[in-house]
């Protein structure tokens, strides 16, 4: 097991790097100028000074700054500016769960066929299914997702009509929209597990491990994988709080209401609150990405348990 003081001091910073995240964003949101009532037909002066009273936004930078803090640690991210009546806890509460499912089946199917490819690929070199495997990543990795996602439409769902064509409906609507977002992933990751797996093949301990006479699938898993799998584990991690927040191009090709639809009209309309808490929430899945990646290091290699 790895050290519990281990995963206290990376909470820790996680926690130091969310703040300073926040910090930034909120520095960055009231650089900018203009303000979120600012439009091209202009409020009468006393409107608009009561509205950015009701929100806070007549006093000075610090005291919204400590405002926003002490909200936080209450667990409310404020109202939105945008949808009157709403808060952004709402907001959140509505669409995260969709965009949670969207990168979770996007980043499950990356891996499965990612490392399997790759695994396949390293075993079977200069073969037909390497060089297949070679063709699938140069184009996974070349296509603009939102090419591969209206060939997609056009193909699955106009002319064979085997799939829907949009909307967030039930198992059959998630299909299209999983594998526009996973393919790219995929092929990330299929050539990566590809190049790890050749190196560590040749290596003397798998040779050695042959020659003891033990069953192929247990030397490619349990001694080559073991090993190759690394920088997979580092790409994945950040890669996979990147498609559970959600992928804003393939969330609006496909008509999908999650978090990437809010977070694009929250920018163009100055919704400050909205985009604080879309931006906490990607901050968090990516420290809690990370730490993941950081405990599987422990699990696969004793060696990294010294060293914390």
């Amino acid at each position: 097991m790895y050290p519990a003081h281990f995963l206290f001091r990376r909470l820790l910073w996680g926690l130091v790097t969310l703040w300073v995240i926040i910090t930034i964003t909120f520095v960055v949101m009231r650089l900018v100028p203009g303000g979120p009532f600012d439009r091209e037909k202009k409020l009468p002066e006393q409107i608009k000074a009561n509205i950015e009273a009701k929100y806070h936004l007549d006093k000075p930078v610090l005291v919204q700054y400590g405002l926003f803090l002490s909200s936080i640690c209450r667990g409310d991210l404020g109202p939105s500016y945008k949808y009157l009546g709403r808060s952004v806890n709402d907001i959140l509460k509505e669409t995260f769960p969709i965009s949670l499912q969207l990168g979770f089946l996007a980043i499950a199917g990356a891996v499965l066929v990612g490392v399997g490819l790759g695994i396949l690929s390293a075993i079977r070199v200069n073969t037909t299914l390497d060089r297949c495997t070679l063709l699938f990543t140069s184009l996974g990795i070349s296509i603009p997702s939102f090419a591969l996602s209206a060939a997609l439409i056009l193909v699955f769902a106009n002319y064979l009509l085997w799939f829907p064509p949009a909307l967030w409906e039930g198992g059959r609507y998630m299909i299209l929209p999983a594998i526009a977002l996973g393919t790219a992933p995929a092929a990330y990751i299929a050539n990566l597990t590809r190049s790890g797996m050749l190196e560590v093949i040749r290596k003397d301990y798998i040779r050695t491990a042959r020659a003891k006479g033990l069953p192929e699938w247990i030397v490619i898993f349990r001694h080559a994988l073991r090993n190759a799998i690394f920088p997979v584990l580092t790409m994945v991690g950040p890669l996979t709080a990147a498609l559970i927040t959600g992928s804003f191009v393939i969330e609006f090709i496909f008509s999908i209401p999650g978090m990437g639809g809010h977070f694009v009209t929250s920018v163009n309309n100055r919704d400050y609150p909205l985009i604080m808490g879309i931006t906490i929430i990607y901050s968090i899945m990516v420290i809690l990405a990370n730490l993941s990646v950081d405990i599987l290091y422990q699990i696969l290699d004793p060696r990294l348990r010294r060293q914390v």
